[in-house]
């Protein structure tokens, strides 16, 4: 089993890229069979863009904060771990911001968040599929999130908790002023949606593909990219998909 291993920069984590590197060796990201990702969340999501390529298993441990996508840390037995770590595939979103300066495309395996830039209120309309949903909503922003996303950022704004399994997307609103009721709604994993700022000129808006941010943006198009599935790994006692069940029962 060929092995690469990624770090974030806490010391945490690159104390345990020393000691791992020592312990079993290592080969590039191109010969490996699996990337193991020393760090928190937010290594995860820039370890699994570089997967977009190669499409390689990634095994994580946390060495962050959260690491609501990783596995416990541990050293002494991870060659056993890999042998019986359980894949779950995840699908990523593509966010095509539009801006006076031209199109920018992003992939995201969190969510899609578009947030007001300054005090004054977004104002935006939401189309799914073509049709129109919502001609106005007054709001701090709006997000698109996936199963695997749905307890982070979308779970704080008060969306649902998704099955990790199901192919369902979460549209949630942040911070909803008009209407002043909506809690936002769930759409199938195909759903394409629009999302397009009124009055961009002095209600300006910027989008985040999970940490990477467009800046005034005009209308940000979201979908699932079936064709690139990525796989993480997770130890039997670990899994994902119960974690995500326990969150729901979770005071």
């Amino acid at each position: 089993m060929k092995l690469a291993f990624t770090a974030s920069a806490r010391p945490e984590a690159q104390d345990a890229l020393r000691r791992l590197r020592h312990a079993h060796g290592e080969v590039g990201e191109a010969e490996a069979d699996i990337i193991v990702a020393l760090g928190g969340d937010g290594l995860m999501l820039e370890t699994l863009r570089r997967r977009l390529t190669d499409r390689k298993p990634v095994f994580g441990m946390n060495r962050g904060t959260v690491g609501f996508l990783m596995n416990d840390y541990r050293e002494a037995d991870l060659l056993d771990r890999l042998a019986l770590a359980q894949p779950v595939r995840i699908r990523p979103l593509v966010a095509r911001c539009e801006t006076a300066g031209g199109v920018i495309e992003e992939r995201a395996f969190n969510e899609v968040s578009l947030l007001r830039q300054t005090a004054q209120t977004a104002k935006l309309r939401i189309s799914v599929d073509g049709a129109e949903r919502m001609a106005e909503l007054l709001c701090d922003g709006v997000m698109v999130a996936t199963p695997a996303g749905s307890t982070a950022y979308n779970f704080s704004a008060h969306g649902p908790i998704l099955p990790i399994d199901s192919r369902l997307l979460a549209l949630t609103p942040i911070s909803a002023f008009r209407p002043r009721r909506w809690r936002g709604a769930l759409l199938p994993h195909r759903a394409k949606v629009r999302i397009e700022v009124l009055e961009f000129e002095r209600r300006s808006v910027s989008a985040a593909a999970d940490n990477r941010e467009t800046r005034d943006v005009r209308a940000v198009e979201i979908h699932e990219d079936p064709a690139q599935p990525l796989t993480l790994l997770f130890d039997p006692d670990h899994a994902l998909d119960e974690r995500v069940l326990r969150e729901q029962f979770s005071v």
